[in-house]
């Protein structure tokens, strides 16, 4: 029998994506590289690496169901874990976890986003394989830290140990801190300094070590799941799940365990991550023009303009003129103009469409 299973969390709403990203349909299930697959595709063919596709539970909000087992027809109707409201990651987690514990109580764990890039899948998987057989072999909670290229403030910091190691685990170190984004000089320090690594939010551990770390940080997540036993795989769990849901906290993983626990370890990973959070991280992984514009769209023309990403519909014309680092995307009925360096406010923005104008343009 093989113990491990995967776990892609695909609840979000991808709101700093917006106008693609919509709540109807986010963004990890759009081809956003233009490659022919989406997001939660790709994530899904990376994962069947690591262990069978009937090991692989996605964990998403009901609103999804479908678009789910559309994208990925290989999945059951019981690999998708139907969330009825968004609670952060550790209720996510928790619900994979106990489900999972029903089938197979020796399971180990690797949980990770549905929406990231992995440009280099095979060092991906030699990563992921380390993690899972130190997680096998030790009561660790181990998470896949990135070697950071820039002092980006848009991502997670783990800051680890060197002098901790353990040499059976290449690139293993013990975590001293997790920091969450930093301003610009405490990143270029946190650079400089050598001991800090990008937060992935990919983690990996045994069944046994994240349900012992539930017990011991989120008590009240634990025994809210822990009371679903008898309702995962029937025909009670979405009703369970609704009722749990509904009592239960908003709070992420790296803040209720990782921030807290003692055996947390770090395996630093260079395999051409990102988050893709943001229109400048994707225009990060696009092609550039000899301006560095990343532009999508047949008939864009650009004149006087650097550093912008323009996302356009094949059927338009779009004449561009004098802009130097923008966002300029059009998707349906939306069109946004905004600065790259402003790209944090977009998720405050859709907030104030929803107030102002209604639902039918987020």
């Amino acid at each position: 029998m093989n113990h491990t299973y995967c776990i892609i969390m695909a609840g979000g709403i991808g709101a700093r994506f917006w106008p693609m990203s919509r709540i109807a349909k986010p963004k990890q299930f759009i081809d956003i590289l233009g490659t022919g697959t989406t997001l939660i595709q790709q994530t899904f063919l990376r994962f069947k690496n690591i262990c069978p596709p009937e090991n692989i539970y996605v964990v998403t909000h009901e609103l999804y169901k479908n678009l789910v087992l559309e994208q990925l027809p290989e999945l059951t109707e019981d690999q998708v874990l139907l969330e009825t409201c968004r609670r952060n990651t550790a209720p996510c987690a928790a619900y994979a976890a106990y489900k999972i514990k029903k089938k197979d109580p020796d399971a180990i764990l690797v949980v990770a986003p549905s929406d990231h890039i992995i440009m280099k899948e095979d060092i991906f998987t030699e990563k992921i394989n380390t993690a899972i057989r130190a997680a096998e072999e030790n009561d660790w909670l181990i998470t896949l830290g990135i070697k950071p290229s820039r002092p980006d403030t848009g991502y997670g910091y783990i800051q680890f140990n060197k002098n901790i190691t353990d040499d059976r685990y290449e690139g293993l170190s013990k975590v001293k801190t997790f920091t969450e984004k930093p301003n610009h000089d405490l990143a270029v320090t946190f650079l400089q300094s050598g001991e800090f690594l990008w937060n992935s939010g990919i983690f990996i551990w045994s069944l046994k070590s994240i349900l012992k770390a539930f017990d011991d940080y989120l008590p009240e997540i634990s025994q809210l799941f822990n009371q679903g036993n008898d309702a995962y795989f029937t025909h009670a769990e979405h009703v369970f799940v609704k009722n749990t849901y509904a009592v239960c906290k908003s709070i992420s993983i790296d803040y209720g365990i990782m921030e807290h626990a003692q055996n947390v370890f770090v395996i630093e990973s260079d395999f051409g991550w990102s988050d893709l959070g943001t229109w400048g991280s994707l225009h990060e992984i696009r092609k550039k023009d000899e301006n560095n514009n990343a532009v999508t769209g047949k008939h864009v023309l650009t004149y006087d303009s650097r550093n912008s990403i323009i996302n356009m519909p094949s059927d338009k014309l779009v004449v561009i003129q004098g802009l130097d680092d923008y966002i300029v995307v059009e998707d349906e009925n939306t069109l946004l103009i905004c600065r790259k360096q402003d790209e944090q406010q977009i998720r405050q923005i859709v907030n104030d469409v929803r107030m102002q104008k209604g639902e039918r343009f987020v």
